[in-house]
């Protein structure tokens, strides 16, 4: 399969791609490096771009006929979302919408979507389940369930 991972340079997605790679899969990672690391990732296989440039995302769909993305490029510093919450919209939600626009304009249905506990809030059972409220007590939490509902939509 012909697989995206956006944030495919951080730590996570770095390791993902490592396993697609491994797997047999033709991989892609879309990373601005704000956060990642080139030297993780085969050099052949950086798209060094933001989601916010959506013209490069398409072409990087085209290009690569990508049947499939893994969602990995978010901020997820919960202190930093509450000092500077502008950041984590525009980069979480907002730039989320741009890659689900570019998907829907390219006619691809497959995503996976790395979301977050926070999306709970201050647990009432632990462990907790998918069945629990999702109550977010920050921004960070905030735009990961509004990309949920966002999902839903779509």
């Amino acid at each position: 399969m012909r697989i995206l991972v956006t944030g495919g340079a951080g730590y996570i997605g770095s390791h993902a791609v490592r396993l697609f790679l491994a797997r047999g899969h033709d991989v892609w990672v879309y990373d601005n490096l704000s956060m990642g690391h080139r030297a993780a990732v085969p050099a052949e296989r950086l798209i060094a771009a933001d989601l916010c440039e959506t013209q490069r995302l398409d072409h990087a769909l085209m290009l690569h006929r990508i049947e499939a993305v893994v969602h990995f490029a978010a901020f997820a510093f919960v202190g930093e979302s509450v000092t500077n919450p502008s950041k984590y919209y525009q980069n979480n939600l907002v730039n989320t919408l741009n890659l689900l626009d570019a998907l829907r304009r390219h006619k691809i249905g497959r995503i996976v979507f790395s979301s977050t506990c926070a999306t709970y809030g201050v647990p009432e059972i632990v462990p907790i389940t998918e069945d629990e409220k999702q109550k977010p007590i920050n921004p960070y939490g905030n735009t990961k369930l509004a990309v949920e509902h966002a999902l839903a939509d779509y």
